[in-house]
């Protein structure tokens, strides 16, 4: 027998065995039947994950682009909010460990990850928060760590290419399935928040988030295959996250693409393409200025026309951050604090109904203090450094923009902590792990 029919041997076998544990519940121990009928369907799915492993990520990652906590928390109430999240961080460790087992594990020196533990320590030896559990800063660990599960396994051959071209996709995927409930009046397609602005199954800042990996991973592709078609998914991602409203990842997304098409060469993309493709956009700019009066029910022309500042009350939850960590400003008070500074049931959280710091700088300070905060940024910058160094010219200088602009967002908005982050790492690992030296090959 081959080795690669041994797998499948030993799949069948456990099936039937689990068939006829199940069997034999439902005869003599009818009390058990459907706690043996769970096990079974959960090895089945295991199997099918362990057969089919970058299938599965894909479709984590399309789900996870979806940001459906948001529309969990409108159907069902907040309190399947937070566990949404934990279903699809949960899962990527799951999947990450499924590759692990059948591909093997890989040490990522300076993973961030490995930083989040450190200052873990540091809160533990120090004290933690009085309003922190120990279990809540162990859950806000695992979940700080969940987007990089990936780097800590060896993946598929095919795993990395699939990952980036999903990662294109999942803007527009979140959109299309939003499109039938829009239609039937389940989920809106767009919300009213200064503006109209596209929502589609997340929320606008969240979806923004997800189009920001998009826009990065059809750089990448048309620098290495110089495809027509990721011309236009470019465009399209830009369509979409001009129209959820999101300022500062617009702005992100033009410095990286823009310092790309002007300054990085490729063989398979000319640079005649790439120039047209910045003097057509520089063209638009005087028509969307022109066009901003009469388009002010669009969020991103509404804010650009009256020139709104502080839309997230960042001048209301800044002052509160600040105060807590100057309580303890060199090692923090523990990772996790950063979601009791702003009282749930208070009155920030009725106004503004957020509690998070829109500032991961500011959050980490104050879990982590000063020690945690600069372990964390030295931990990132090595990381990228070190990750991207055996990569290809355009996917190092790519990737390095991607990661600089990402520091600069993270002074203002929550981008290492909400579901987009798991989509943003997981492409990050796509294009790291496009070395031999990363996949199981």
């Amino acid at each position: 027998m081959s080795a690669q029919r041994r797998p499948d041997t030993a799949i069948l076998q456990a099936a039937a065995a689990l068939l006829a544990v199940v069997t034999a519940c439902g005869i003599l121990a009818p009390a058990a039947f459907w706690l043996a009928l769970a096990a079974t369907v959960a090895a089945a799915l295991l199997g099918l994950v362990l057969r089919h492993p970058t299938g599965f990520c894909v479709a984590w990652l399309l789900i996870a682009g979806m940001s459906l906590e948001m529309t969990m928390n409108d159907l069902i109430g907040g309190e399947a909010y937070q566990p949404t999240i934990a279903a699809v961080k949960a899962a990527q460790i799951v999947l990450a460990g499924l590759c692990a087992l059948r591909f093997g594990l890989r040490f990522d020196p300076c993973n961030p990850a490995l930083a989040y533990l450190v200052i873990m320590g540091i809160g533990l030896a120090h004290g933690l928060h009085p309003a922190l559990t120990m279990g809540d800063s162990v859950r806000s660990l695992i979940g700080s760590a969940a987007p990089f599960a990936f780097c800590f396994c060896r993946l598929p051959p095919a795993w990395p290419d699939a990952i980036v071209r999903a990662t294109k996709w999942a803007p527009l995927v979140a959109v299309a399935v939003c499109l039938p409930l829009s239609a039937l009046g389940i989920r809106p397609l767009f919300i009213d928040s200064g503006g109209a602005r596209l929502a589609a199954l997340g929320h606008p800042a969240f979806l923004a988030g997800v189009c920001l990996p998009a826009i990065y991973a059809c750089l990448v592709q048309l620098y290495r295959q110089g495809r027509t078609g990721d011309v236009w998914l470019l465009v399209a991602n830009f369509l979409v996250l001009a129209l959820t409203g999101a300022r500062a990842p617009m702005a992100y997304a033009v410095f990286v693409t823009g310092i790309s098409l002007l300054t990085i060469r490729s063989r398979v993309f000319p640079v005649g393409t790439r120039l047209l493709l910045v003097l057509a956009a520089g063209c638009t700019v005087p028509f969307l200025v022109i066009a901003a009066a009469n388009l002010e029910h669009i969020r991103l022309f509404n804010v650009v026309t009256h020139q709104a500042v502080d839309l997230s009350g960042r001048d209301i939850l800044w002052p509160e951050f600040l105060a807590a960590a100057g309580q303890s400003p060199w090692f923090g008070w523990g990772i996790g604090a950063g979601n009791v500074v702003i009282p749930p049931d208070g009155r920030i959280v009725k106004i503004l109904h957020t509690l998070a710091a829109h500032n991961e700088y500011l959050r980490m300070q104050v879990e982590g203090g000063q020690v945690g905060r600069t372990l964390l940024v030295l931990s990132f910058a090595a990381w990228v450094m070190l990750r991207s160094r055996p990569l290809p010219t355009a996917d190092r200088r790519i990737i390095r923009l991607v990661f600089l602009a990402f520091a600069a967002h993270a002074a203002t908005d929550n981008v290492l902590i909400s579901t987009p982050a798991c989509v943003l790492f997981a492409f990050a690992t796509a294009v790291f792990a496009g070395t031999r030296a990363d996949s199981s090959g």
